[in-house]
């Protein structure tokens, strides 16, 4: 007897090795897949040919509960970061985004602003809007203020909006329930930031798994492994992402990453050259902005450090 094959449309929540969990929102309920031979062999220059957010195709035969990924819908975004396998690869962390939460804390533990901006560089490659969370501000110390106005300071200074919140906050966690709805978003931050605990406030039928904080070295300890998409209300998804040490910008050339920095992307307009790296080239408006302190200092180190890992890299890939 021929089997009769089921056609079904979901979108990937979680990845694990060579499975898949994909949840059918038209039969509200998650089912664990494989993927189709053939999509291995496409040409893909990821280290994952599927990732969490994806809408796929899922076909399965009825008299068995097997089932099988046939297709990838195209993505209309995606992020990625270094492989942390192969370290000349692309993972892609997530797909079809609407926004981009980075969360991050003054202290217990501190994420560098260097991570900030360059989280904010990978989210500008593809098109993505950032908003900036400083979690834990009911830790905040004397000495944590001044830095706290520093960053809020250069980041709405660009556009950036920045939330000052607390999980344990009524009023806080309303305003972000707000900017979550009817939205796809993703979250991402050094573990112990608080990404799980804050999920936890907004919807504590998830029950997630929080860790603690080592009191040696100020940092979180990973509790979460696997990107993972949750369902908060109708419509409203949040990504939650495995604590990310390092957030690498791959396949750009160094005279491209000035386009990802909207401020100094600002002042490299009026530069004399068309081609100016704004390092030591004559009458480069960034550096003058840079001395007339129009520009955040941190901003252009991190704009440098930047092209220094990406033509590190690169070496390293010609040899």
């Amino acid at each position: 007897m021929q089997e009769i094959q089921t056609i079904m449309r979901g979108r990937v929540i979680q990845t694990t090795g060579s499975w898949y969990q994909v949840y059918l929102a038209e039969q509200n309920r998650t089912i664990a897949c494989r993927l189709k031979g053939k999509l291995k062999i496409k040409d893909i220059d990821t280290t994952n040919p599927i990732a969490v957010g994806d809408y796929v195709l899922v076909e399965n035969s009825d008299d068995k509960n097997d089932f099988v990924i046939t297709e990838i819908e195209e993505r209309r975004n995606y992020i990625i970061r270094q492989s942390p396998r192969q370290k000349h690869q692309r993972h892609i962390i997530a797909s079809n985004i609407d926004q981009f939460f980075i969360i991050a804390t003054i202290s217990q533990p501190r994420t560098s602003i260097g991570f900030l901006d360059r989280c904010i560089a990978a989210a500008e490659c593809y098109h993505i809007p950032v908003t900036i969370i400083i979690n834990k501000k009911d830790i905040l110390r004397d000495k944590d203020l001044q830095k706290l106005e520093d960053w809020k300071m250069i980041y709405k200074h660009i556009s950036y909006p920045i939330h000052v919140i607390s999980s344990f906050n009524d009023e806080d966690l309303l305003n972000i329930k707000n900017l979550l709805r009817n939205k796809t978003t993703l979250v991402a931050g050094h573990s112990g930031v608080g990404k799980t605990s804050l999920l936890n406030a907004i919807n504590p039928n998830l029950k997630l798994k929080t860790g603690t904080i080592s009191t040696k070295w100020e940092k979180g300890k990973h509790t979460t492994t696997f990107a993972t998409l949750y369902q908060i209300e109708t419509d409203t998804y949040i990504i939650d992402t495995p604590g990310i040490k390092e957030f690498s910008i791959l396949h750009v050339e160094p005279e491209e990453v000035s386009g990802y920095f909207i401020d100094i992307n600002h002042f490299a307009k009026d530069c004399k050259y068309n081609n100016c790296m704004h390092i030591n080239e004559p009458d480069c408006k960034v550096v003058e902005a840079l001395e007339q302190g129009k520009l955040a200092p941190s901003r252009y180190e991190n704009y440098l450090n930047i092209i220094q890992n990406i033509e590190e890299t690169n070496y390293w890939e010609r040899k």
